[in-house]
């Protein structure tokens, strides 16, 4: 049974040697798909499916129990913790402890939201920016979609190729020249959401320190004002965590695409002004995202909440619901009570809310649902997540010094921290080759990120 895993091994090794020769992945991780041409809805996208474990050994549950003494017992956490482990293909639960409490979960409330934005909106719908005529003659409005990724320069050898003020500016000057006009003066219209820009039970230092921007319709790459690795970036290395984020994204964006139109030969009066496009507008120019199931990728590897936030709304939107916290919040668990998901109760998309609670048995249950061959739809829900020690939140975790080593390689996973809770949910190959999904959410003083890898490199370790 242990050459099952010596060939997964081997297998991550060659295809992570493979992924960095040919430049495509470096922090962030991005399935490679092929360019589409259609900025709108369409198929489900393509995926890779799972290795099959059925010809693995099975766990025995009790031995795994066994497996997990010790280390439990030594994390400190245990009262706080909650934790569940479920066999991927035959769903057999195999370890439970608090599973269904339901607790804090950090960032892994990123896993319900990329189930939901998936199983809504699907992996190939994209998010549109356009421009469009204002209700004076001379104005051009830049109206927000909701896209977070927007960026300033285009870069069209890239994949995911990002929507860009660049290609909107060239496109509203062409448009301009041709009806003859050479100055406007330039709206922007963050319209598109409503609400707080803040969400329940978030702190007040989180834009300070750079976690996240005010959440808005309009913005430029996540609100960063100098972006070195973020948003702007999907698919570059990633050189810091956070950037500085701007006070306030919608101008900052209007700003830069003032510039962009100067650089495409239009002048542009005065300042930019928020406005409301009229809804009857002509439409001067429209750039797209890259699609859903890049954006789940790039917030389940890099957890920037953002993104999450964005595609919350994209949920909201989808359903109906006003695109706000409180609307993202009731749409996204109206699809887990269609999935038959119970306990989650969320107050954002990113996880940065401490009003949030979800069980640890429905983070696995949504992780078990992506692994579904009959489910395409969901597999960048997986494909999105850190490999251990190699990838993502994850990259410099179960180092050879850790203490949690067997688990490189083997174990995918989104991580969650906020103050007094640390959280880790995904997938692991055991030494027999068998697919696991797990659930390890504590909410105790002590809890720590290297805790939970211990015992989620104790599962994978297991000759259970």
């Amino acid at each position: 049974m242990r050459n099952d895993r010596l060939w997964a091994l081997l297998t991550l090794a060659l295809l992570i040697l493979f992924v960095l020769a040919t430049g495509a992945v470096a922090r962030d991780v991005i399935a490679a798909r092929p360019p589409e041409t259609v900025p709108v809805p369409v198929a489900v996208a393509e995926t890779v499916p799972l290795p099959a474990s059925t010809d693995a050994e099975a766990v025995d549950p009790a031995r795994l129990a066994d497996k997990l003494d010790d280390p439990m017992a030594q994390s400190g956490i245990v009262e706080g913790l909650s934790a569940y482990v479920v066999d991927a293909e035959t769903h057999q639960e195999l370890y439970a402890r608090d599973a269904d409490e339901g607790v804090v979960p950090a960032s892994t409330t990123k896993v319900v939201t990329a189930v939901a934005v998936l199983h809504e909106v699907g992996p190939d719908a994209r998010i549109e920016t356009r421009v469009v005529r204002g209700a004076a003659p001379d104005e051009v409005v830049l109206v927000g979609g909701g896209d977070p990724t927007l960026t300033e320069n285009a870069d069209p050898d890239r994949y995911p190729r990002l929507a860009s003020l660049e290609e909107l500016a060239d496109q509203t000057a062409q448009a301009l020249a041709e009806a003859g006009v050479t100055t406007v003066r330039l709206g922007y219209d963050d319209s598109a959401y409503t609400g707080d820009s803040l969400g329940p039970g978030w702190k007040q230092g989180y834009i300070d320190e750079g976690s996240t921007a005010a959440v808005h319709a309009l913005m430029l790459d996540c609100g960063i004002a100098e972006v070195v690795d973020e948003c702007g970036r999907i698919g570059l290395p990633s050189e810091s965590k956070y950037g500085t984020r701007v006070s306030d994204p919608p101008l900052a964006a209007a700003e830069a695409f003032a510039r962009k139109l100067e650089q495409a030969g239009v002048t542009v009066a005065g300042t930019p002004q928020a406005v409301q496009a009229p809804q009857d507008a002509e439409p001067l120019a429209t750039a797209s995202s890259p699609p859903i199931s890049a954006l789940v990728e790039k917030t389940l590897m890099d957890s920037e909440n953002n993104v999450a936030e964005a595609l919350a709304r994209q949920v909201a939107i989808a359903r109906g619901e006003e695109p706000s916290f409180e609307g993202a919040a009731r749409a996204v668990m109206a699809v887990m009570d269609e999935l038959g998901v119970t306990g989650v109760q969320v107050s954002d998309g990113s996880g940065l809310s401490v009003d949030t609670r979800i069980t640890s048995r429905a983070l696995a249950e949504l992780l078990v649902l992506a692994t579904d061959p009959d489910r395409p739809e969901l597999y960048p829900t997986l494909s999105g997540l850190p490999t251990a020690y190699a990838t993502g939140s994850l990259a410099g975790r179960y180092s050879p010094e850790s203490g949690a080593a067997g688990g490189a390689g083997v174990i995918r996973a989104k991580t969650g921290t906020l103050n007094e809770v640390s959280a880790l949910a995904g997938t692991i190959y055991t030494a027999q080759g068998r697919l696991l999904v797990f659930a390890f959410v504590a909410n105790h003083p002590a809890a720590t990120g290297s805790a939970l890898d211990t015992l989620a490199a104790a599962v994978a370790e297991c000759g259970c």
